[in-house]
């Protein structure tokens, strides 16, 4: 087969899909982080309900990342193929599924199983991404993207705090079934919101499998890329930077100031806060206003200036800079995901946003893990210093994708 990508080619789209379509996919959107944020604070003590040592509970955290790193391209590639509308049922009725194993998981070894696949069966968000692209001109992309960014971001916050009016911890493994079915049955919600007002985006072909490049073929344009390769790399830098900076966040805190749990809540609640009236009421206005490379730009600018910063702060300031950060932060995946929109094959959309959101997979698996190695072996203010010296090139490398 040519390795070579064939010419870009228009994909026929359904004119009243946005109508009906976007909102029941910023609902599904919320609902699947709802699901999402109500386990990922239980997980700790579903893992310690295992007698698990750390080593293993450090595993059913990073396996669902490790998930959406393979399944966020795969989904992609398949939409690319099969429409959006069959792989997002799927996928979440796989997510459905897994949730509900969960509950009923007899080790911590069957656990970590589920939540990969649970992870992979959640890298659906390229798929999304791909719908959105399909129905939105070039030049509202941004202000779309980052609406699905808000819904994600509202969906977080609301997650765990259902999750901890559910859970039951003194009743041992049994006191995380209701939280986990309540997620599975969200899932469920999702699926059927997407069957019943999501009309698919993409045009069908009868030979759909003919003349298709390899996945490889299509990776290795998009790391050639002038623009593509630039952006990936903006994603996996600001990412590492700003999960790391999450990760240590709480014993940094507790290492500087004593805070507790109680403080370490209420500054992730404020900094949520921002990143979705950020991304509800001001990434799309702006970038369509500067362009989406000059508003990336900027962002990366505040987040690596807040992140350097924060280790002079005390007190109310230190909120204030993580909000700061976060804003800069929120700002980055919804101009991100527009621009590679823009410069992709529309007949592989998909496969790339995929491949930027693996970028973004493999951010949450790298970025926590040299954080602490940084914080335990450097010294507590370590991180955020390697966090800004990551975010730093981000800057340029934004303005140079701008060309």
């Amino acid at each position: 087969m040519d390795a070579r990508l064939p010419e870009a080619a228009p994909e026929a789209v359904n004119d009243d899909a946005p109508a009906a379509a976007i909102p029941t996919l910023l609902g599904v959107m919320f609902v699947n982080m709802v699901g999402f944020g109500i386990v990922v604070p239980l997980l700790p003590f579903y893992a310690k309900s295992f007698a698990a040592p750390a080593w293993q509970m450090a595993l059913i955290f990073s396996a669902y990342a490790a998930g959406a790193f393979f399944g966020e391209p795969f989904w992609g590639r398949m939409s690319d193929k099969l429409g959006r509308k069959p792989i997002l049922i799927s996928t979440v009725c796989g997510n459905c599924l897994c949730y509900f194993a969960l509950a009923f998981a007899p080790n911590i070894w069957v656990a970590f199983l589920v939540r990969f696949l649970g992870g992979m069966a959640s890298g659906n968000g390229s798929v999304i991404q791909g719908y959105i692209a399909d129905v939105t001109p070039a030049d509202a992309r941004t202000g779309r993207m980052s609406m699905l960014g808000a819904a994600y971001n509202l969906g977080f916050i609301v997650g765990p705090a259902l999750g901890g009016l559910l859970a039951h911890p003194a009743a041992g493994h049994a006191g995380f079934r209701l939280p986990l079915i309540v997620a599975a049955s969200l899932a469920g919600l999702c699926a059927i919101g997407i069957a019943l007002f999501v009309k698919e985006s993409r045009a069908r072909h009868h030979h759909i499998f003919d003349s298709q490049p390899s996945r490889w073929a299509v990776a290795g344009h998009a790391l050639t890329h002038p623009v593509i390769a630039r952006l990936m790399l903006v994603m996996f830098l600001a990412g590492s930077a700003f999960m790391g900076i999450e990760f240590v966040f709480a014993l940094w805190s507790s290492a500087r100031f004593g805070w507790s749990t109680r403080e370490v809540g209420l500054a992730f609640a404020v900094t949520g806060v921002v990143a979705v009236i950020c991304q509800l009421l001001i990434t799309g206005r702006a970038s369509r206003r500067f362009g989406e490379a000059n508003v990336l730009a900027a962002g990366m600018a505040l987040t690596t200036a807040a992140i350097a910063l924060q280790p002079f702060t005390r007190g109310v300031g230190v909120v204030v800079l993580l909000s700061l950060s976060a804003f800069g932060q929120s700002i980055a995946g919804p101009n991100i995901s527009a621009l590679i929109s823009q410069h992709a094959d529309p007949r592989h959309q998909g496969q790339y946003l995929g491949l930027n959101n693996a970028a973004g997979a493999l951010a949450r698996l790298t970025g926590p893990f040299v954080a602490g190695l940084a914080f335990s072996g450097i010294g507590v203010d370590a991180p955020f210093y390697l966090a800004g010296l990551l975010v730093a090139p981000a800057i340029l490398l934004a303005l140079q994708a701008r060309r």
